[in-house]
């Protein structure tokens, strides 16, 4: 199983980006879909999770300003960041709680490899 992210880069204080990740390989069933961030010097943080069911979380950080997204048909999970502020300035990975079979009952934890927003003032 592999995660794809993309859709970093550089943007100007206010404006937006869009991140993709698509995950591939064997894949059974993906349950939740969460994207995380760290900055240098700081620990990976939980950004905004996106449930089968369709319910969301995000971090008091971006609420209002970041909405997560699911395609489960392409096992794929979006985060749509407006509003984006220095603050914001990270490398952004993608995780999804993926089960590989039918035989295989548990969820394991696969991760994107990250990509990088940078946010100048």
């Amino acid at each position: 199983v592999q995660l794809q992210a993309s859709g970093g880069g550089l943007v100007q204080a206010g404006g937006s980006l869009r991140l993709s990740c698509a995950a591939s390989g064997s894949i059974f069933m993906i349950r939740a879909m969460d994207w995380y961030r760290q900055a240098p010097g700081n620990q990976r943080e939980l950004v905004a999770t996106a449930n089968t069911d369709g319910s969301t979380n995000y971090a008091d950080s971006v609420k209002g300003r970041f909405t997560i997204s699911r395609d489960n048909a392409k096992n794929a999970v979006y985060l749509q960041m407006n509003s984006l502020s220095p603050e914001d300035t990270a490398v952004y990975y993608c995780k999804g709680q993926i089960r590989r079979s039918w035989s295989e009952f548990s969820f394991r934890d696969y991760w994107g490899q990250g990509t990088l927003v940078t946010v100048s003032s």
